[in-house]
């Protein structure tokens, strides 16, 4: 067992930090308080490969790992975690379905137009289907070397501005998970609108959507494994980004944690820093052991991803446990800065804004401890 990272693992975390002190840090409450989407930021981000770290070496990408990837995303999310949604939806959440279940020829289609700076969402979710995958309604129907798709997508990552979708309907709804199918799409295909935009309690600066189809034709060619696959391949894709995810809190917790030490640090009462006071170095001391406790969980399950061991399980204990620390840590960053933390003057509110979101998306705390105990319960029936 080895805690120290490889050089490029190293190397890819030093550079996004660096860019995330630079060219994120300075600007994110300002994204936030107009709910802007940065697009000068992605843009650079795209420049220096932030925004293609899912792509293989095969297919021109960096071919980072999982444990690296994820590092990257943490720093990111430490920033901001709107702008880390954008890049993580696009180049690992979309892109997954492709690198799970796609031919050479799709992948080469896929990864060429994301290194071109096309952006990618995943649409799976649906107004009436969220945590039931399996209850989705969005229709594809076989004609001749097309199948038509018809449905309505909601909460999607980068919907209003993705250029590719990875997308999921079913032949038919009673068929249950038996019945769904994935594809990539086009966003340039005729029939695609997209509806209203999220005015969201936090992750202000990424980009949530409603993404409608109607009557939209996709070549045959564009459906990922074949019919039927469209559950499993899902089911492997959320596995994968949940370490991402958790990741992403861990970014959250970092940065809720560093400003709230600084503060501290600085800020009298009594007539000395209130870091002196054992209450305060109670929660600090709380928050730091939280904030390492899900580092380790996160690095391991992406560990075990790079190492082709089970990870499913390691993954769901992550994303459970890392987005509870979010919530947590940033609930306590705004209780040091007392009333000031309450204000948008400064930038714990948003901490707080932004972790709920992780304790939600890509599977809420509650279906992970639904995965955790059915896992528990296999084990030990053993």
């Amino acid at each position: 067992m080895d805690f120290r990272f490889t050089e490029e693992q190293e190397m890819m975390r030093r550079m996004a930090r660096d860019f995330a002190d630079n060219e994120i840090v300075p600007y994110a409450q300002e994204w936030d308080a107009k709910d802007e989407f940065p697009w000068e930021c992605v843009k650079k981000m795209q420049e220096v490969g932030l925004m293609n770290i899912g792509v293989p070496a095969e297919y021109g990408g960096p071919g980072l790992d999982h444990v690296a990837q994820n590092l990257v995303v943490e720093e990111i999310a430490r920033g901001d975690a709107g702008i880390c949604t954008t890049m993580a939806a696009s180049t690992l959440l979309a892109a997954d379905p492709v690198l799970i279940a796609a031919t050479d020829e799709q992948k080469k289609w896929w990864y060429g137009r994301e290194l071109e700076g096309v952006i990618g969402a995943f649409c799976l979710t649906e107004p009436g289907a969220g945590s039931d995958v399996a209850g989705l309604s969005t229709r594809c129907q076989k004609v001749g070397d097309e199948y038509i798709l018809n449905g309505t997508k909601q909460f999607i990552s980068n919907g209003g501005v993705a250029g590719q979708y990875t997308v999921f309907a079913t032949l038919d709804k009673k068929l249950g998970h038996k019945g769904i199918c994935a594809f990539m799409v086009d966003r340039d295909t005729p029939g695609i609108s997209v509806g209203k935009k999220e005015d969201k309690l936090g992750i202000r600066s990424s980009n949530t959507t409603q993404v409608i189809f109607e009557d939209v034709k996709v070549p045959a060619k564009n459906m990922l494994g074949k019919e039927g696959d469209g559950f499993k391949i899902a089911m492997k894709t959320l596995d994968i980004s949940r370490a991402c995810v958790a990741a992403m809190a861990l970014g959250v917790a970092q940065a809720a944690f560093e400003v709230s030490v600084k503060y501290a640090m600085e800020r009298q009462q009594f007539g000395k820093p209130i870091i002196s006071f054992q209450a305060i170095q109670f929660m600090l001391a709380d928050m730091a052991q939280l904030i390492e406790a899900g580092r380790l969980l996160y690095l391991e399950a992406s560990c075990k991803q790079d190492q082709g061991l089970p990870y499913t399980d390691a993954a769901s204990l992550a994303k459970c446990f890392c987005g509870d620390v979010a919530m947590k840590v940033a609930t306590d960053a705004v209780q040091i800065y007392g009333g000031y933390g309450y204000t948008k003057e400064y930038p714990v509110e948003k901490y707080f804004r932004d972790a709920k979101i992780m304790q939600i998306f890509e599977g809420t705390a509650q279906v992970q401890r639904i995965v955790i105990a059915n896992d528990i319960i296999r084990r030990f029936s053993k």
